[in-house]
């Protein structure tokens, strides 16, 4: 009898500690980390991506957590900037032991801790950069939130050249990695029609006048101009087409998607198109899941939403779904192999479905082309998939 209850003892011991040597997971919690912006030039999307975080984390832990266990997140500041972003995410696997980073705002700032965190065995999960570094080459602890810069370049081209049978295709971009990566993306589509582009112009970031690459790009005659742009500076060079008489069809990125593009723009603004995979979510939104997430989302926080927030909720959500499915003996290693059996369709609030493999870490690679129209973006597409060129 004695012999019979030592045994058991030991098993339950054991089966309590099965994942003792698992970093980030106890009895009672998940640690995470997330690292972004709380001090730095896009302190606003920072902002945006802790609240989002804030949200979902909140929602699971009063559902009662995942398999018994609380989510808790450290949140450290890289100022985005990549000696701090490197310096955050050694202080959250060294000190905090967090089982994930998810969510990492930023493509310079994850470009530079990348490689800590693949030589530490941590999951980047769901960062926020478009960069292909984040799914390419492929490795079990990088999840992509969604497509490149390049990818969505050519699914944005493969769209308006599919509308009409554009002749004369323009662009402006930002002269650093994000711009030329998107400019590659067009040229390698362009190529797969037998076509070049007419003229490229680029601007350094921060740049307010944008008469000189107008004039040039109306030179050129462009009926169609792919803008690698961000949202002030979008807007900067759609003003100045528009005062000069030039009115090709504009092509933006995701980095154009944004509130203060229709709310900034005005008048020059109207028409304007970017690219969506996570949807801006409206207080009045046709769908009245994401009217109620927006309300909620406003009482907790006193303020509209933007993208980034749903980025993180979205990120932080389908983590818990993940390790849900990985079942109580949390490692890296169940949640690795919970990931690739996880096919998870789009979501209520129009979000994209999640499917990775041990080949393939992109979770998505499925965008919306958006427009323009009066104060907000609707719609032009549904959810495209990338072209085979």
């Amino acid at each position: 009898m004695i012999r019979k209850t030592i045994l058991a003892a030991v098993a339950l011991a054991l089966g309590a500690g099965a994942h003792a040597d698992t970093r980030g997971v106890t009895d009672k919690e998940i640690v995470l980390g997330l690292i972004t912006d709380m001090s730095g030039p896009i302190v606003n999307y920072g902002k945006e991506s802790r609240n989002g975080m804030t949200l979902a984390v909140e929602e699971i832990n009063a559902r009662g957590g995942v398999q018994g266990r609380k989510i808790r997140v450290v949140v450290e500041d890289n100022g985005y900037e990549p000696r701090r972003a490197v310096l955050a995410a050694q202080k959250l696997v060294t000190q905090d032991g967090v089982f994930a980073i998810v969510g990492h705002l930023g493509t310079a700032p994850n470009m530079a801790t990348l490689p800590f965190l693949l030589q530490s065995k941590v999951f980047n999960f769901m960062p926020q950069s478009a960069a292909r570094d984040m799914y390419e080459p492929a490795s079990p602890y990088k999840i992509a939130l969604g497509p490149s810069n390049y990818l969505m370049s050519t699914t944005i081209m493969d769209y308006f050249m599919k509308q009409k049978p554009y002749q004369r295709v323009g662009a402006l971009y930002q002269d650093d990695d994000y711009g030329r990566e998107s400019v590659e993306g067009v040229v390698a589509y362009l190529k797969s029609r037998g076509m070049t582009l007419v003229e490229k112009v680029s601007y350094k970031r921060g740049a307010t006048d944008f008469s000189s690459q107008m004039a040039r790009l109306k030179a050129a005659n462009c009926d169609l101009v792919f803008n690698a742009s961000t949202m002030r500076e979008y807007v900067a060079s759609a003003q100045e087409a528009r005062k000069i008489g030039f009115a090709p069809v504009f092509a933006g990125t995701t980095a154009n998607y944004s509130r203060q593009v229709p709310q900034l723009g005005g008048q020059a603004a109207q028409g304007l198109h970017a690219a969506a995979f996570i949807m801006l979510p409206y207080a009045d939104d046709a769908n009245p899941a994401v009217r109620q997430w927006a309300a909620a989302y406003k009482k907790r926080f006193s303020e509209e939403p933007d993208v980034y927030a749903m980025f993180s909720y979205y990120a932080y959500t389908t983590f818990a779904i993940v390790a849900d499915k990985a079942g109580r003996n949390l490692t890296p290693e169940t949640f690795n192999a919970a990931m690739e059996a996880t096919k998870l369709p789009q979501d209520a609030l129009g979000n994209p479905g999640f499917n990775v493999s041990a080949a393939n870490r992109l979770s998505n690679d499925r965008i919306r082309i958006m427009q323009v129209a009066g104060d907000k973006w609707i719609p032009a597409s549904d959810l495209l998939p990338p072209p085979k060129l």
